[in-house]
């Protein structure tokens, strides 16, 4: 294949500065373009390789006719400038898009694609481009940076991501300027340390108490400075300007990546507020069984059949779909698919939908009921469709110093719990502050699919603290398998931007967001409901003081007695999105 490449062209931005851009032309005259701004040094190959085939991979986008630009962000790799998360980003998009409409190898017609942070730059890029950006596929990404990865829908830190990634561009930043003459080796060798050796840093406390990434990096002490969605996420997320984004998305995520929320709420967002019939019309949305580095479906304590794979799953076959109904005009493209495609686990399938959420989801409650004695697997915790007559209370005691461990979930890299995604979590159903609620066995199947939510009546000795909730399947072999989770700091239950402390002893009807999953239940199986106070380290732990927990320390925090209410006065319920279509 005759091809031609140009390395390290320097794009003027709006302020000056200039960014390091490769380009790959696949043959002479106009083409459609593919963009991918990436922040992790292109010249390491990482962008042009396939990522597991979930992304469009070089060869691939070249072969079918596509010019493809991969451009250094802002302050790293060969661009000039300062390196801050996501600030300059939406600009910077923009400002690059400009300069692909006046090369003469451009037809006009500009995509981008990409996974994470690669998805994240196209958001940001999109809320300016507006017309001049025709198409976007972001791959496990978000539109809102507060909801992932800083923090979350319920307002606890995401901790283990956090640390994890600003450890790592730090180190990648103290490298570079090493490389440029400046810096210091022995900042540069903590850092690596620090990234490699992740877990034995994880227990810091306070959380600011690691001044190595405060003097490394612009934008430790900003993170720890606002728990709250206040003006400083609100004013950097692409959720909130929806309404100027004209270019269709196709959202793939999965079904355990810790974007998934945002890969959901992106396309039912736009699909209400693109700033173009073509953006509402033609969003697009894919999940599959994967986290936010395995794409195969194959996991140690369970595995979804071989076309759970995204290679097998032709996923880049649809985005190239996509790209060519879109760049290339080809309106018959997308004759074959649906808006919506959903891999259904438990019956471990391939699916098509109309929309999300399905438009004959029933929203079922299954209620919290027990004797007063639900703490661990062995209790009488249970979930019925009947509201509980007796009225009852399960009381556990969360110790910040012996928080809940994360096993498998939502975790940026596997290294927290063992795993990511479908972990086995019989290893923490025998401690005292996990609560347990199951079903009966299952008679008859049962699907789950959409979002999920928990109400709970509560009460706590603390000012503030966590309530978490996971929704696990109790396997007949006696595996219990992660679905989805959630967690609430109480000081945000009424508000994300305004929190407001409880008062010790008084009861709050509080709702955890608990994020989407899709799951067919199988006859033999129970459904399982954990509630507790932490899941550490994916979320920072409360110190139950009510004060600013990142700069509390482990001594500073107090042990909180926190009560879940159940029974006719306090209705505190699991309520599942079951989709019936047997009679269909």
């Amino acid at each position: 294949m005759q091809m031609k490449f140009e390395q390290d062209v320097m794009v003027p931005m709006r302020d000056g500065v200039m960014l390091a851009t490769d380009i790959w032309l696949p043959h002479d005259g106009p083409a459609p373009v593919l963009l991918m701004r990436d922040p992790y040094v292109k010249d390491t190959g990482g962008a042009i390789r396939s990522s597991g085939f979930l992304v469009l991979y070089l060869p691939h986008v070249l072969a079918a006719g596509y010019a493809v630009v991969i451009q250094d962000c802002r302050g790293t790799g060969n661009s000039e400038g300062t390196y801050i998360p996501m600030i300059d980003e939406p600009n910077d998009g923009a400002d690059t898009i400009d300069w692909i409409h006046e090369q003469p190898w451009s037809n006009g017609k500009i995509g981008m694609f990409g996974l994470s942070y690669h998805g994240m730059v196209q958001w940001a890029a999109a809320t300016v481009a507006n017309e001049r950006l025709t198409a976007i596929a972001p791959t496990l990404a978000t539109s809102d940076y507060y909801h992932t990865p800083w923090y979350s829908p319920g307002g606890a830190m995401s901790w283990h991501c956090v640390f994890f990634w600003t450890s790592m561009m730090a180190a990648v930043d103290a490298n570079r300027s090493l490389a440029a003459g400046s810096g210091s080796s022995e900042n540069a060798m903590a850092l690596a340390e620090m990234h490699v050796a992740l877990d034995k840093y994880l227990d810091t406390t306070p959380l600011t108490a690691v001044p190595l990434l405060g003097e490394c990096t612009t934008w430790w002490s900003d993170l720890l400075q606002h728990p709250a969605r206040d003006s400083f996420w609100q004013e950097r997320a692409a959720a909130e300007r929806f309404e100027d984004v004209t270019a269709p998305a196709l959202n793939i995520g999965g079904w355990f990546d810790m974007f998934i929320d945002s890969t959901v709420s992106s396309y039912q967002g736009m699909r209400k507020r693109g700033g173009s019939v073509e953006a509402r019309d033609g969003q697009r949305l894919i999940i599959g069984p994967w986290d936010h580095r395995q794409y195969s479906g194959m996991n140690i304590d369970r595995t979804f059949g071989p076309m759970a794979d995204a290679a097998a799953a032709d996923i880049i076959g649809y985005q190239m779909k996509f790209f060519d109904r879109w760049l290339r005009g080809n309106t018959d493209a997308f004759d074959d698919t649906y808006p919506v495609r959903i891999f259904v686990m438990g019956i471990d399938q391939w699916r098509d939908e109309l929309d999300w959420p399905l438009p004959d989801t029933e929203y079922r409650d299954y209620y919290l009921d027990s004797s007063g004695r639900a703490n661990t697997a062995l209790g009488d915790g249970l979930l019925s469709v009947d509201t509980p007559l007796l009225a009852a209370a399960d009381t556990f005691l969360y110790d910040p110093r012996r928080p809940v461990p994360t096993i498998g979930g939502r975790t940026l890299m596997p290294s927290a719990g063992g795993g990511s995604g479908p972990v086995d979590q019989r290893p923490i159903h025998s401690r005292e502050d996990v609560l347990c609620y199951a079903t009966p066995v299952l008679d008859e199947p049962l699907e789950v699919t959409g979002n999920i939510s928990l109400t709970v009546f509560v009460t706590s000795s603390a000012k503030d603290t966590d309530f978490t909730g996971k929704l696990v399947d109790i396997h007949p072999d006696g595996r219990a398998i992660y679905l989805t989770d959630g967690i609430l700091r109480a000081r945000y239950r009424k508000s994300l931007s305004e929190p407001e402390l409880m008062v010790p002893g008084e009861v709050y009807e509080i709702t955890l967001d608990m994020s989407v999953t899709s799951n067919v239940f199988l006859p033999g199986h129970k459904i399982l409901l954990e509630v507790s106070s932490s899941n550490f380290p994916r979320y920072d732990r409360n110190s139950n003081t009510g004060g600013v927990i990142a700069e509390e320390s482990l001594d500073d925090s107090v042990i909180a007695v926190n009560n879940i209410l159940h029974g006719p006065d306090y209705p505190s319920r699991l309520t599942l999105p079951v989709i019936d279509r047997r009679l269909s």
